[in-house]
């Protein structure tokens, strides 16, 4: 079994740690009414986008998500909230490290507190329970993303309920052999919808795209035909479904929790990658933390 393969699996059960563990945290987490940006870098920031929605919807404060490396130093926040597993990403390391000469109080959700990070941020969040020895990010960022749920008052247990129904059931027929995927969103689950198509490019090197639902319909439909999957994870917009299916192509209807149907796109990715025989543990041109070292990549 791949590394990945394993963490995915243990989804639900983090997920019941991070909701037990957020009460505890609440003090060091975004407070009502503070005016919040959340950062991070790819799949993190996908979480950071449905974090904010999330937050916002919840009544909890003005919440802005932003990639750390184009954070607007020029606003101003009450907190700086970071979502990173590795605790070395170079752009978030150089964002808290300005955000601390700033004096902008600054807390970190990470995966390993023995990073950079831990000591950059004012205040820290630990899922070590939550790190992953993959490249590919599956487990700790959708247990960050509940943690900020259940902080907000936006997780249930349903929500593990369905990410078990998500593990068990078999996958719709004839997913894994299409040529292209696309990935539809609402609100918070826009945010996940772009996780989704990043997760299929890189455990599977797939065509994959995403978009706002409504969105969809202004352009990238078009890409839509015989061959290709639109999964919507969220509840689809009135007529979308019969306009895609009118295409040929194959439509996936949400009907569990936007984060569970993530969870089955983690195991669509991982069925595509077995059918070409790649490896999702060694994805093509990636490493675990993209470090820059005098204007370099690094391998971490």
């Amino acid at each position: 079994m791949s590394h990945v393969a394993y963490e995915l699996g243990t989804q639900p059960a983090c997920w019941e740690r991070a909701a037990e563990l957020a009460p505890a945290r609440r003090a060091v987490l975004p407070r009502p009414g503070e005016r919040t940006a959340i950062v991070g870098c790819g799949t993190s920031y996908y979480m950071a986008q449905a974090a904010a929605v999330l937050r916002e919807e919840a009544g909890q404060g003005e919440t802005d998500a932003f990639p750390a490396s184009e954070f607007p130093r020029h606003r101003r926040y009450d907190r700086v909230l970071a979502l990173t597993r590795s605790g070395t990403t170079t752009e978030v390391l150089d964002l808290l490290a300005g955000l601390r000469d700033a004096g902008v109080p600054t807390t970190a959700v990470i995966g390993d507190p023995a990073t950079p990070v831990a000591t950059l941020a004012d205040d820290v969040v630990v899922l070590d329970f939550a790190d992953e020895r993959s490249v590919v990010q599956t487990r700790f960022a959708t247990t960050a993303l509940t943690l900020l749920r259940a902080h907000a008052g936006t997780h249930s247990a349903a929500a593990v309920a369905d990410a078990r129904t998500a593990l068990a059931e078999p996958l719709p027929a004839g997913l894994d052999t299409a040529g292209q995927f696309t990935f539809l969103g609402r609100g918070w689950s826009v945010g996940l919808a772009h996780e989704a198509a990043l997760k299929m490019r890189e455990a599977s090197l797939s065509w994959a795209e995403s978009y706002p639902a409504m969105e969809y319909r202004h352009g990238p439909v078009s890409v839509s035909g015989p061959g290709t999957v639109t999964w919507s994870l969220d509840e689809a917009p009135a007529g979308l479904a019969e306009q895609v299916r009118a295409t040929g192509s194959h439509w996936v209807a949400g009907r569990l929790d936007p984060l569970a149907e993530l969870v089955r796109v983690h195991r669509l990715a991982l069925a595509v990658a077995s059918l070409r025989q790649l490896d999702p543990d060694a994805p093509r041109h990636l490493t675990r933390s993209v470090i820059l070292t005098a204007g370099e990549e690094a391998v971490r």
